[in-house]
C-alpha cells in the first residue's frame, strides 16, 4: 500500500478536556466535523487515510484518546468517563454535533454516545465492535467468544500485561499486528509511529480501559436498552480473530436505521487494511445523511 500523504493543513493541538491535557489533530474545515476515535492499542494516526480523504470536503478532528499517545494517563477510565471526554471534545470544537466514526474500544465508546447521548451525533459509524447489548450476550453464552476474549481478563492482572506488551521495545506487538494483516498494509513510516506513540508513555492507560469496564459498573446498559434512532452503519472485516462475525446478527433489533458492510478476507484493522472500501462506505453513507437534512 503507498505512503499516505496527510493533508497540508494538518494541526497538532492540545487542550484541557473534561480534566486531562488532550492532544487532537485536525485539518480541513467547514460546519460539519467528522470526529474518529481510535482503539487498542492505537493513536490518531490510525485514521490517517481517512484523514488524507476526508480533509478537503470535512473538518476532520481525531484526538489520542485518554491514557494514549499524546494524551494524558491520569484516570478514572470507566465508560462514563470516556463517553464525557468525547462530549467535552465536541463542545470544545464549538459544534453541537459530529459525525462519529469509531474502531474498536473507540466504538464501544461510540455505541455509548448514540444510546446515551444521540443529541451529539449526526451519524454514526462503527467499524469491528458490535453493539454492547450483543457483546454481553455472546460473552455470556458463546463459548467461542469467551475463547476469543481471553486477552480482556489477562488484562486484570496488575502490572504484567504493561511488561508482555512492552516486550522487545514493543516490536513483538508491532509483529503480531503486522502478521493479523494483509501484506502491505502497514509502511515503515506506520510502524515507526506506532512504536513511537507507544514508548512514549507506555500502554497501561489503554489496558485500564479494560480493568475498568470489567471492575466498574461503567457498562451497563438502561434497562430496557433504547433504539439507537442515528443514522448507522457498521463496517466489518470478516477475518477478525478477536471478534466473530455473528456477533453483527441481531444489531438491526437495536438500530433503527442500520446498514452493515461485510469485508472478506479482512482483519480486525479494517480501516487500515481496507481504507479505500471503508472511505468510500463512510462517504456514501454521510450523503446519505446529508440528502435527508431539510433545506
Amino acid at each position: 500500500m503507498p505512503p499516505v500523504t496527510l493533508p497540508d493543513d494538518l494541526r497538532h493541538e492540545y487542550a484541557e478536556i473534561n480534566g486531562i491535557r488532550m492532544h487532537y489533530v485536525e485539518a480541513g474545515q467547514g460546519d460539519d466535523v467528522i470526529l474518529f476515535l481510535h482503539g487498542f492499542p492505537e493513536s490518531w494516526y490510525s485514521w490517517r487515510h481517512q484523514i488524507a480523504h476526508f480533509a478537503n470536503r470535512y473538518r476532520v478532528v481525531a484526538p489520542d484518546q485518554r491514557g494514549y499517545n499524546e494524551t494524558e494517563a491520569i484516570g478514572p477510565y470507566d465508560t462514563a468517563t470516556l463517553q464525557a471526554d468525547v462530549l467535552a471534545l465536541i463542545q470544545h470544537l464549538g459544534v453541537e454535533r459530529v459525525h462519529l466514526v469509531a474502531h474498536d474500544w473507540g466504538a464501544m465508546i461510540a455505541w455509548l454516545l448514540a444510546i446515551n447521548h444521540p443529541e451529539a451525533l449526526k451519524s454514526l459509524t462503527i467499524c469491528n465492535v458490535p453493539h454492547p447489548a450483543i457483546f454481553a450476550q455472546q460473552v455470556r453464552r458463546n463459548p467461542r467468544q469467551m475463547l476469543r476474549s481471553w486477552y480482556v481478563l489477562f488484562f486484570q492482572i496488575p502490572w504484567l500485561p504493561e511488561k508482555v506488551l512492552a516486550a522487545q521495545g514493543y516490536h513483538r506487538l508491532a509483529r503480531m499486528i503486522i502478521r493479523d494483516t494483509r501484506p502491505g498494509t502497514f509502511t515503515r513510516e506506520d510502524v515507526k509511529r506506532m512504536l513511537e506513540a507507544w514508548r512514549r508513555q507506555g500502554l497501561g492507560g489503554g489496558i485500564n480501559w479494560y480493568r475498568a469496564a470489567v471492575r466498574g459498573r461503567g457498562m451497563r446498559l438502561p434497562d430496557p436498552v433504547p433504539l439507537i434512532t442515528t443514522p448507522t452503519i457498521l463496517i466489518w472485516g470478516e477475518d477478525d480473530i478477536a471478534l466473530g462475525k455473528e456477533l453483527t446478527y441481531g444489531t438491526d433489533e437495536y438500530v433503527q436505521d442500520l446498514t452493515v458492510h461485510y469485508l472478506p478476507n479482512t482483519s480486525h484493522w479494517v480501516q487500515q487494511e481496507e481504507p479505500e472500501a471503508v472511505n468510500r462506505f463512510i462517504e456514501e453513507h454521510l450523503r446519505r445523511v446529508e440528502e435527508r437534512v431539510p433545506a
